[in-house]
């Protein structure tokens, strides 16, 4: 792709991003901002808009990239109005994070002004203007719209077969797979379908220029010839499949480490390769007391290693202060996983760096698509413990589809608390068993095929110079 050498304000593209104000829609959203700075060239500038302490919390945790690439975006702080930011319920009765409901509702009531007063300073200096917003912010897409040299692509932060169960649930591809979809419905709570609902109002895939989506051919292929069939039927949309978006890590040897890694780096140096089960549940999802203990006793019987990411989900704004009762919660099981099997971390972990080192073996997961595409990406077979949303989806195609899972519980039991021993047999299958095995094996060919993905001339490289060529030449 051609590249100007130089480019002054108003021959640049400006690409603002806007995320939904979620962790794992902050990362992909981050990520990908990254990627477009640092292929794009002079010619194209790009933008990151949202909440000050969102940008804030996507900075604190992107893995992968450097200061100097996070020198590469402008930050926009979209000023919205206050709002209450409680801490989970351990014991609610739904897994849906039902606590982030005063986040959602402020955001959505007042990002809308301070984007448009950004949109109409680009749009004033700049020659084009390219809005890519989480499918969920309809008002970015009303916004852009307003521009006369705006247009507007929605990042897809799901699956993208879910989108062949929006448009045809019956569809074949999902059909002869074995593949069951019930949207959402079945996994959010009444509040946030309703809040959605109003959120976004358009059933369309697209109502904008097309998709982007965090995705590949080596994982969803199939499904995203579908969606391009069907996105280019509705007005000659675009599908850009241009996932992986997170980087994809080489392990970094003890001595070339940045002195501020995390000591769990260290500790994995000592493990025989592949040994370790990494664990962990994401940021939206908080086990209640008597799994939580279930899950350590399986881990202890299990006598196999393993890296355990223990943590509450995340606030709304989660540099709120602290009591310290979340680590008080969990401090008294720590003891027990300090005799050389295994490791318990309370705060953030570095999961792209564990998933990327040569002693892990597996991932035990909630399935949230940012925690199955870094898995995948790397090679990883995950064990499969979706809580909400998306990822009773991803779970199925994770395990069914791709044949690199298995499940440790289906959604259908998210009420009950599953035994230790349940969870324990789950961790000997893919740790010891055949089985096991050729999980592992099917994980780390689909990892080489993620990771030539992204190689140049790879589909996704491709798909990522093609996103910007298509919005720099118009």
């Amino acid at each position: 792709m051609a590249i100007m050498k130089d480019a002054t304000a108003t021959e640049r593209v400006a690409v603002v991003a806007v995320p939904f104000p979620a962790q794992g829609h902050l990362n992909q959203m981050l990520h990908l901002s990254l990627q477009l700075a640092s292929r794009g060239g002079l010619e194209l500038e790009v933008h990151y808009a949202a909440p000050e302490q969102h940008v804030r919390q996507a900075r604190a945790r992107v893995h992968g990239w450097g200061d100097e690439a996070l020198r590469s975006i402008h930050f926009y702080d979209l000023g919205i109005s206050s709002y209450i930011s409680p801490p989970p319920d351990p014991t609610a009765d739904s897994p849906f994070p039902s606590h982030l409901m005063p986040l959602y509702e402020a955001y959505t009531a007042s990002a809308r002004a301070p984007l448009a007063a950004l949109l109409d300073t680009l749009s004033g200096s700049r020659r084009r203007v390219v809005v890519v917003h989480d499918r969920i912010n309809a008002f970015a897409i009303q916004e852009a719209a307003r521009l006369p040299n705006g247009e507007a692509f929605g990042l897809h932060c799901l699956a993208l077969s879910m989108l062949v169960g929006q448009a045809d649930p019956d569809h074949r591809v999902l059909r002869d797979n074995g593949l069951v979809f019930s949207g959402v419905e079945q996994y959010a709570t009444e509040e946030f379908l309703e809040y959605r609902r109003r959120a976004r109002p358009s059933k369309q895939i697209s109502p904008g220029a097309g998709v982007l989506t965090n995705t590949c051919r080596a994982i969803e292929g199939e499904f995203i010839d579908v969606v391009a069939a069907h996105l280019a039927g509705d007005g000659k949309k675009k599908l850009f499949a241009i996932g992986p978006l997170n980087p994809l890590v080489a392990p970094a040897a003890a001595p070339k480490r940045s002195p501020h890694a995390h000591e769990c780096l260290d500790w994995l140096d000592q493990q025989p390769p592949a040994s370790v089960l990494y664990v962990s549940f994401g940021t939206s999802s908080t086990l209640p007391a008597e799994q939580i203990q279930e899950l350590a006793a399986a881990l202890r019987d299990s006598k196999q290693r393993f890296i355990w990411v223990l943590r509450d989900a995340d606030r709304g704004d989660i540099f709120m202060a602290e009591d310290g009762g979340e680590s008080r919660r969990h401090e008294k099981l720590l003891p027990e996983f300090t005799q050389g099997t295994g490791m318990v971390i309370t705060g953030w972990a570095p999961q792209l760096e564990i998933l990327a080192h040569r002693a892990t073996a597996a991932f035990m997961s909630h399935c949230g698509w940012n925690s199955t595409m870094e898995s995948l990406s790397h090679g990883k077979p995950i064990l499969a413990w979706p809580m909400h949303c998306d990822q009773p989806w991803d779970a199925q195609l994770v395990c069914n589809y791709l044949k690199a899972g298995i499940l440790v519980r289906p959604w259908e039991k998210h009420g009950e608390v599953i035994a230790a021993n349940a969870i324990q047999r789950v961790i000997e299958d893919a740790m010891l068993s055949d089985k096991g095995m050729e999980v592992r094996r099917r994980a780390m060919a689909l990892g080489d095929s993620v990771r030539a993905s992204m190689a140049d001339g790879g589909p996704s490289s491709k798909s990522q110079d093609d996103f910007i060529a298509y919005i720099t030449s118009r």
